[in-house]
C-alpha cells in the first residue's frame, strides 16, 4: 500500500466509495439538525425523538442486511445501501413536516448502519496481503471524508439560511450517488455458501455476542469528545470556546495521520485483545486528566486538554484496530456480513446510550464521574482478553450450538480482521441526535446540531 493510495483496483474503488459516501455523510452529520431546526423550524425535541427512532430501527436491521450480503452477494447489496442513502438525502431536501423527516432520517440511519455490514465481505475479499492495514486505511479515509463534509457544511452554517442548507443536503445526495456508482464498479463477488443449520448463527455465538457487548460498552468513548467534554469545558472550566472545535480537529487529524501506523502489528486475535486492554488504560488516563481541568488557568486548561485528547485518541485508534481484528477474525467466512451486522449493533447501541450515561456521570457527578467512566473503560478493556480466549476455544474445537449445530473448525474461520467503526466511525455517527447540545453556539443557542 502506498502512502496515499492502496494497491489494486478493488481496494482503490472501495476507498473511493468510502471517501465520497463519508463526505456526504459528514455534511449531514454536521448540518442535518441545523437544517431541520433552523431551516424547517421543527422543534429540537421532535428532531431528537425522530433521530432516536431512526437509530433504533437501524440497529434492528444490521444483522438481517449483513446476512443478505452474505447470501445474495455484497457486490449487489453494498451499492444498494448507498443508493438508499442518496434517496434519504433527496427526501430530506423535500421534507416539510415531522413525519416525512422521520421516514427519511430512518432511511439514512439504516443505510449508514447497514453499509459497513454489507461492505464487510468485500473488505475481507479484497483486503490484499495486509488486510489489517487496509481496514485501518479505510478508517482514516472515513475520518477524512467526514472532516471534508464538515468543512462543506460550515459554509451553510455560516449563512444559516434554508436555501444554503438545502443546497448542501443536495450535495450530500450527490456524494452518496457517486459512492454507489463507484461501488458498483467493483468486480462481482459470488454469494458466500451457507452451512446447514440455523440461519441466525451470529446471534447464537455466545463468545462473539460477549465481545460485541464489550465493544459496545467501550464505544461510549466516541461520545466523550463530542458530548461530555464540550459541556465540561464550557460549563465548568475557564477554557475559551474555540477549544471545543480544536478538540474535534485534533482528534480527526490524529486519527487520519496515525490510524494505519498505529494498527500495525494488530493482526491476530491476541494482538486485538491486547489493543483493547491498552485502549482502556489510555481512556482512563484521558478521563483522569479531563477531571483536573476545573480550577486551572486558561493556559493550563489548554495544555492539559491537548494531552488528554491525545491520550484519548490513542485509545480510540487502539480500540478501532482491535475491533477490526476481532470482529473479522472470530467470524466464520461464510457469515461475515451477518457477524459484522451484529458487531455494528453493539457499537451503535453504545454510541446511542453514551450521551445520557456520560452526561449523568461526567456532568452530573463532576470529577468523580470522570473517574468512574475512566475506570469503567479500563475494566472493559481488561475483560476483552479472557473473552477472546473463550471465543478461540470455541473455534479451536467444535462447540455445541442450538439445534445441534456445531461451529466450524478454526481453519474455516477468516483470520483477517474489520469500522465498522472504518466501520466504527461509520457505525458510531448515525446517532447524531445525541449531540444536540454541542452545536456552534452562534447558530443554534439552545437547539444544537448533529
Amino acid at each position: 500500500m502506498t502512502a496515499l493510495l492502496p494497491d489494486g483496483r478493488p481496494q482503490r474503488l472501495l476507498a473511493a466509495a468510502t471517501m465520497t459516501t463519508m463526505l456526504g455523510y459528514g455534511i449531514y452529520l454536521t448540518a442535518g439538525v441545523l437544517y431541520l431546526t433552523r431551516g424547517l423550524h421543527l422543534p429540537a425535541a421532535q428532531v431528537g425523538l425522530g433521530m432516536s427512532v431512526a437509530g433504533a430501527v437501524s440497529l434492528a436491521l444490521g444483522v438481517p442486511i449483513g446476512h443478505l450480503a452474505d447470501r445474495v452477494g455484497a457486490r449487489m447489496v453494498y451499492p444498494a445501501t448507498l443508493a438508499v442513502g442518496c434517496l434519504s438525502m433527496v427526501g430530506l431536501c423535500l421534507t416539510r413536516d415531522l413525519w416525512a423527516f422521520v421516514v427519511f432520517a430512518t432511511l439514512n440511519a439504516v443505510a449508514q448502519a447497514a453499509g459497513p455490514a454489507a461492505r464487510a465481505p468485500l473488505v475481507q475479499k479484497y483486503g490484499g496481503d495486509r488486510p489489517a492495514e487496509f481496514r485501518s486505511y479505510l478508517r482514516a479515509v472515513t475520518n477524512l471524508g467526514i472532516a471534508g463534509g464538515s468543512v462543506v457544511a460550515a459554509w451553510a452554517i455560516e449563512r444559516d439560511t434554508r436555501a444554503a442548507y438545502v443546497l448542501i443536503i443536495g450535495a450530500s445526495a450527490v456524494s452518496y450517488a457517486v459512492g454507489a456508482l463507484t461501488a458498483a464498479m467493483l468486480p462481482s463477488l459470488a454469494p458466500l455458501r451457507s452451512r446447514p443449520g440455523p440461519r441466525w448463527v451470529a446471534l447464537r455465538d455466545r463468545p462473539y455476542v460477549a465481545i460485541t457487548i464489550l465493544d459496545g460498552l467501550m464505544a461510549v468513548q466516541y461520545r466523550v469528545l463530542s458530548v461530555a467534554l464540550p459541556l465540561w469545558l464550557l460549563g465548568r472550566t475557564s477554557a475559551p470556546p474555540w477549544t471545543v472545535s480544536a478538540v474535534m480537529l485534533l482528534n480527526t487529524a490524529l486519527v487520519v495521520l496515525f490510524q494505519v501506523r498505529g494498527s500495525k502489528g494488530i493482526d491476530s486475535v491476541p494482538a486485538g485483545a491486547a489493543a483493547f486492554r491498552r485502549a482502556g488504560i489510555a481512556f482512563l488516563v484521558a478521563c483522569g486528566a479531563m477531571s483536573l481541568l476545573p480550577g486551572l488557568p486558561s493556559w493550563a486548561v489548554v495544555v492539559v486538554l491537548l494531552a488528554a485528547v491525545t491520550a484519548h485518541t490513542v485509545g480510540e485508534i487502539w480500540q478501532a484496530a482491535g475491533g477490526f481484528e476481532l470482529s473479522f477474525a472470530l467470524a466464520p467466512k461464510e457469515s461475515v456480513g451477518q457477524y459484522q451486522g451484529l458487531f455494528g449493533m453493539g457499537l451503535g447501541l453504545g454510541t446511542t446510550l453514551g450521551p445520557s450515561v456520560l452526561i449523568a456521570l461526567c456532568i452530573g457527578q463532576g470529577r468523580l464521574g470522570w473517574w468512574i467512566v475512566g475506570v469503567g473503560f479500563a475494566l472493559t478493556g481488561l475483560a476483552v482478553p479472557p473473552v477472546t480466549r473463550w471465543a478461540q476455544r470455541g473455534t479451536a474445537a467444535p462447540r455445541p450450538e442450538a439445534d445441534g449445530e456445531q461451529a466450524a473448525p478454526a481453519g474455516e474461520h477468516g483470520t483477517a480482521p474489520t469500522m465498522v467503526a472504518a466501520d466504527s466511525v461509520e457505525a458510531a455517527v448515525p446517532y447524531a441526535a445525541a449531540e444536540l447540545s454541542v452545536a456552534p453556539r452562534k447558530c443554534v443557542e439552545g437547539t444544537g446540531h448533529a
